[in-house]
């Protein structure tokens, strides 16, 4: 099982709507890296889900991997803002996964306590200017984050 973060801003999608649907769809990645990182997940793999653009941001719960290798449907809707006009249901370029909601924890892991806690080479969100959506995380990261978690 591999670990990894994957940021959403609340008001477009929290853990809370991800607690109250079960499982969704994790579309619109529009960045390269983020959907290879999407195309090499595995069944039962965890997300820290990260809510972003918020105050404070940070990590607010756990999710796992449900579905592997989905089409995202938004890449071929003219009306949505994830629309690609050179992809095609015969040649899709973007593809994603389906988590399911694990847990939401008692309190935010903020991105100043990550930052007092891990490098940015431990745990790419805290790097400077760091904007992917989808990274991995280290095992031995994951278990301090779990651990942390529990701690509250």
């Amino acid at each position: 099982m591999a670990y990894w973060l994957m940021k959403s801003e609340p008001d477009v999608y929290s853990i809370a709507d991800l607690e109250r649907d079960r499982t969704e769809l994790w579309d619109g990645i529009r960045n390269y890296q983020a959907r290879n990182f999407l195309t090499s997940m595995a069944l039962g793999d965890r997300a820290f889900f990260y809510h972003s653009n918020t105050k404070p941001p940070g990590v607010v719960g756990l999710m796992e991997i449900v579905a592997t290798n989905v089409v995202d449907p938004t890449q071929f809707e003219a009306s949505s803002k994830y629309y690609d006009p050179k992809s095609s249901p015969d040649s899709p370029r973007w593809h994603t996964v389906t988590v399911g909601y694990l847990e939401t924890f008692a309190q935010v892991i903020t991105l100043d306590q990550l930052k007092e806690t891990f490098s940015p080479d431990e745990l790419w969100v805290v790097r400077r200017g760091s904007r992917l959506s989808v990274m991995p995380v280290d095992e031995a990261v994951a278990q301090k984050l779990l651990h942390m978690a529990e701690a509250v």
